[in-house]
């Protein structure tokens, strides 16, 4: 095995934070895919971190400060990095307010960012490269970092309502379908999460138009964010917040209970994703 890669922790910040983290990480006595596997991120992504190569989103930074014991010097650290994530400007405004809410009601026609497992966003972003081309692995990097705010020490609640096509769209293969089902099953137990599925028998017109979420925060007033194929967009006046709002509640009202959601899910892996010994997707 060739020898860790020097680092100045003096050229740069980012030199600083990744040498800070290697120190921790060697202090606790684990291997870079030891810490990667503690905060959900690939090894490569642990070692890119620690030689410098790359910054990292503020909810990965907070893991990695809880985990590793930094007492805050990792987060405050943070704040000097400049971190600036592979998305518009417009995004980049939805992931500030996403990292302040303290409730989230989403309703998707896609398995949500912050429920997808590693294989089935990687093969997402790789089928999304025939619209131009993409760094998979920084916007997989990306979005693991933001599940962490659901690993955290005081996770968000989080309200999720999917259409019923979501879960026969096939994603990668039957396999990376199948254990999607079942992470998202697994996440469903947690007492902050609400998992509803609303029915092909219950034609909402606003379920029919894209992705809506709702973030409520601290001390401000609810924001609504609204997403395409290929765009999106953040509602902040309380007038347009209340009409998402309201039909928000009306899906919620039609949907399935989340008993009843787990057990179509259930069925659907049963049926459609069954697992097989000749099973490699």
């Amino acid at each position: 095995m060739p020898a860790p890669k020097e680092l100045d922790p003096s050229t740069s910040l980012t030199a600083l934070y990744g040498n800070k983290v290697r120190k921790l990480r060697l202090r606790a006595g684990w291997t870079q895919r030891e810490l990667g596997e503690k905060v959900h991120v690939t090894h490569s992504r642990i070692a890119k971190i620690e030689t410098g190569v790359e910054s990292l989103p503020r909810q990965l930074s907070d893991l990695l400060d809880e985990v590793l014991g930094a007492d805050g010097d990792l987060s405050d650290l943070w704040k000097h990095l400049g971190y600036t994530p592979p998305y518009p400007n417009w995004f980049r405004r939805y992931f500030e307010y996403e990292a302040k809410a303290t409730r989230m009601y989403k309703f998707s026609q896609l398995i949500p960012g912050l429920t997808q497992t590693e294989e089935f966003r990687r093969a997402l972003f790789q089928a999304g490269e025939v619209y131009g081309v993409l760094d998979v692995e920084d916007k997989v990097s990306v979005r693991l970092g933001r599940q962490a705010l659901l690993d955290g020490p005081t996770p968000p609640w989080l309200w999720i309502i999917l259409d019923q096509a979501v879960v026969y769209r096939v994603v990668g293969g039957r396999g990376v379908m199948r254990r999607q089902l079942a992470h998202l099953l697994a996440l469903a137990e947690r007492p902050h999460v609400h998992l509803q599925i609303l029915p092909y028998e219950s034609p909402e017109p606003i379920a029919m138009g894209g992705s809506l979420t709702i973030l409520s925060m601290p001390k401000r007033d609810d924001v609504v964010y609204l997403e395409g194929i290929r765009s999106g967009g953040i509602h902040e006046e309380p007038e347009e917040v209340a009409k998402y709002a309201f039909a928000y509640d009306r899906m919620q009202a039609n949907a399935l209970s989340p008993t009843a959601t787990a057990s179509l899910i259930r069925k659907v892996m049963e049926e459609h994703y069954p697992c097989t010994s000749s099973d490699t997707n």
